[in-house]
């Protein structure tokens, strides 16, 4: 499975609204000059998040964007799911035979469990400036 720009950006979008939860809306305008992307490629998908009960839209002069629930609620996978549809590595599984099924399988429910156990408090809280000095490198 590969994960386009919509489920990427569409992302980028949860997050900085799980950043800024709590403190009011957001606009698209200030999450795409923030993270350097088209504000009209993010109006187009912030629709079917709206629609899947995600996001919330606030109008006015100072309106923009919530997420409905805290961030600790949302997964990765809930949003991957609304903008790229079904987590599936490979189309039509039950056509393989039983050993290459079961490794497709495998890494279907791989991918399935890091997006549903990963949250967007999780992915805004997650920090840049990580200790690399507790690390060990072997080449």
């Amino acid at each position: 499975m590969k994960i386009s720009t919509k489920g990427r950006y569409g992302l980028t979008i949860m997050i900085e609204l799980a950043k800024k939860h709590g403190e009011g809306p957001t606009s698209l305008k200030t999450i795409a000059q923030a993270n350097d992307l088209s504000e009209h490629y993010l109006e187009q998908l912030i629709a079917p998040l709206r629609n899947a009960g995600l996001v919330r839209s606030i109008r006015g002069a100072y309106g923009g964007y919530v997420l409905t629930d805290v961030p600790a609620k949302i997964t990765a996978g809930d949003v991957i799911r609304v903008l790229e549809g079904p987590i599936t590595p490979v189309e039509g599984i039950e056509d393989e035979e039983p050993a290459k099924r079961e490794l497709w399988i495998r890494i279907r429910d791989a991918i399935k469990d890091v997006l549903d156990n990963t949250t967007l408090e999780d992915l805004a809280n997650h920090s840049d400036d990580r200790d690399m000095e507790g690390y060990m490198f072997y080449i």
